[in-house]
């Protein structure tokens, strides 16, 4: 696999919302109707413009030869928001302080042909790295039903139970998870 995680630039914006919409109708399938995916799809699910503006959402390219498509993206934020891309209307983007709040991952999606094989993790390592080097010690998300178990993995706990009303009447069941880190004394990386 020869894939390249770099910050996501307002010129991916068209690939990534085929990222995002490609991810969910192939990947969430087992867990959301496809009342939920489509109403998901319209009103939270998307493109995060001010993740971008931050610096804080990255793309990862499938660097083989005459490629450099984007086959998979997610961020954190340093702001109140959850989830929801730039249609959501329950953002809330002030900052957060540091010292007593939690960075939010956010909005990770890899295209189905490119699923299960490590990017996601890989996304998430950078996401923690820039997290912590910017003075966070918790880590918090909003996480599908089909990503609880990825997250679980990589040391997130359940925290509670969430039910995200969607535009067309439907309703989104997500979980909110957490994740205390823990720094590694020798590299200053989550360890």
């Amino acid at each position: 696999m020869n894939v390249h995680v770099r910050t996501a630039t307002v010129a991916d914006v068209t690939r990534l919302q085929e990222i995002i919409e490609a991810s969910v109708r192939g990947l969430q399938a087992e867990d959301y109707t496809p009342a939920q995916i489509e109403g998901a799809l319209k009103t939270v699910y998307g493109v995060d413009r001010q993740l971008i503006a931050d610096g804080t959402y990255f793309a990862a390219e499938n660097l083989t030869p005459c490629s450099g498509d984007i086959v998979a993206c997610g961020g954190w934020s340093k702001r109140r928001t959850l989830y929801g891309g730039d249609q959501y209307s329950g953002r809330e983007d002030s900052l957060l302080d540091p010292s007593r709040d939690a960075a939010k991952i956010r909005a990770f999606f890899v295209h189905p042909t490119w699923a299960r094989r490590g990017i996601g993790s890989l996304i998430l390592e950078v996401c923690e790295n820039a997290a912590v080097a910017a003075g966070f010690t918790r880590l918090e998300m909003g996480a599908t039903l089909s990503g609880v178990a990825f997250y679980r993995a990589r040391g997130y706990g359940e925290v509670e139970k969430q039910l995200v009303p969607l535009g067309n009447g439907e309703i989104l069941p997500i979980v909110r998870m957490t994740k205390q880190v823990i720094l590694n004394n020798e590299t200053g990386n989550p360890g």
